[in-house]
């Protein structure tokens, strides 16, 4: 049985849901590789510092570089699990279609929101890239010159990402609003204490799946 909190059934809202679930599940796996990789970059580095007097050039460029990507790869899959940290003291306590509509409300901030960072990252991307010789940007690393521009990229398209997943949870608690239903799919719901704490200890134990 899944960690996840987010339920399932055969609706199109549904089969939007986990469609769309199947991307974010990729980037963020791609952002997990990442991470990885510039462990064994970091631990590389140091090793051959120390014995063979040789770093890894433009280390610090590198890591700047695809710091990016697990930085915001993963946040529309987080969002979709209701990874976030978030304030629920009070919206904890509402139930049914008060609860739905706070939700509902919530999320259209974000919606709003991160339409306005997609167009601000698009923005800044675009002064960034240029668009007659991109692999000679000008906008480019201190030490080894690495063009900044595909960083800058992947903040717009992970936006975008998240911007299509809001809108599936703008559709999902909109419809629970509608239908006064109690336990709504395609949306994240909250649990108690309880219930994060014994999903925690089955997946430190290996038991999760």
């Amino acid at each position: 049985m899944s960690s996840s909190s987010v339920l399932t059934d055969d609706s199109r809202l549904s089969r939007a849901d986990q469609a769309w679930l199947r991307i974010e599940a990729f980037l963020n796996l791609i952002s997990g590789l990442v991470i990885f990789a510039l462990v064994m970059l970091a631990c590389y580095n140091v090793i051959a510092r120390k014995l063979f007097n040789a770093p890894v050039p433009g280390y610090v460029d590198w890591t700047e570089q695809f710091m990016a990507t697990f930085a915001f790869l993963g946040l529309a899959y987080c969002q979709r699990e209701g990874g976030h940290i978030r304030m629920d003291i009070v919206v904890g306590q509402l139930r049914r279609r008060a609860l739905w509509l706070a939700e509902w409300l919530s999320i259209l901030f974000m919606l709003f929101l991160t339409t306005a960072l997609i167009y601000g990252a698009w923005f800044h991307f675009d002064r960034s890239f240029d668009w007659n010789a991109p692999l000679f940007s000008t906008d480019s690393s201190i030490d080894i010159a690495l063009p900044l521009w595909p960083a800058k990229l992947l903040v717009p398209f992970s936006l975008a990402v998240l911007w299509v997943r809001l809108a599936l949870q703008l559709w999902g608690f909109g419809r629970a609003l509608r239908t006064n239903a109690e336990r709504p799919v395609a949306v994240p719901l909250i649990e108690d204490a309880a219930t994060l704490a014994n999903k925690e200890a089955k997946t430190v134990e290996g038991a999760d799946g």
